[in-house]
């Protein structure tokens, strides 16, 4: 589904609603074909992207770790419909629901210059861009800067240029999601709020590739 570019900059740099706090710093699926995985604090998280909820735009590569955005997309009628699929922002979510434990992924971000990288609630609204409700809380970044964002508030980000790749430590029981230096091995900026429910690792994208690591030890000192 085509957006106009004034829409597009507007979900990007104010989002559509406002509210929550920013602090310093295996079950079935809906259809048959694959199954949800249920990440235990006991896991190193591991996921992939899921195709039923991408936007048509989005398309998945190297065995659904990896999303590219296409500025036509795909013609919305040649996709499959199913509520789990974001309609109208260029949003696909993990298929691993977290409500436990401490987790940590990195995802290089080289060959974009437009993105959201964070988590959502499973369940959250597939008509919102992820960061403007109160149930995705991500690290965006756009001209140039980072912010922490959720329900369309944001906060400047004190990381200089872009990374290469950069990680991300969440910690469901501490309410934390936190954005990592992964050359330093440091927190660079934690977003802290409460999670109620299941929540999943969440991207947006408006140009270029994204490319997900998961499966990994979270860092000594972290």
């Amino acid at each position: 589904m085509s957006m106009s570019l004034g829409m597009s900059i507007f979900c990007r740099l104010t989002g559509r609603s406002l509210g929550t706090v920013l602090g310093h710093g295996r079950g079935k699926t809906l259809t048959a074909r694959r199954w949800y995985i249920s990440a235990s604090a006991g896991n190193n998280l591991q996921f992939k992207l899921d195709e039923r909820t991408a936007h048509s735009s989005l398309d998945l590569f190297k065995k659904d770790t990896g999303v590219i955005y296409r500025m036509l997309g795909v013609d919305p009628t040649l996709v499959q419909d199913t509520p789990l699929r974001f309609r109208d922002w260029a949003v696909v979510l993990a298929d691993t629901h977290i409500d436990s434990g401490r987790h940590y992924w990195e995802v290089t971000v080289k060959k974009s210059h437009e993105f959201r990288v964070g988590v959502a609630e499973a369940v959250t609204s597939r008509d919102e861009c992820v960061g403007t409700n109160s149930s995705s809380w991500v690290f965006s970044f756009v001209q140039r800067k980072w912010f922490a964002m959720t329900t369309g508030k944001q906060v400047p980000v004190p990381l200089v240029g872009k990374p290469d790749r950069v990680g991300f430590l969440l910690e469901y029981e501490a309410g934390q999601l936190s954005l990592v230096d992964i050359q330093k091995a440091e927190v660079v900026y934690t977003i802290k709020t409460q999670f109620r429910s299941p929540i999943c690792p969440a991207f947006a994208l408006w140009d270029g590739e994204l490319l997900t690591h998961s499966g990994l030890e979270i860092p000594p000192g972290l």
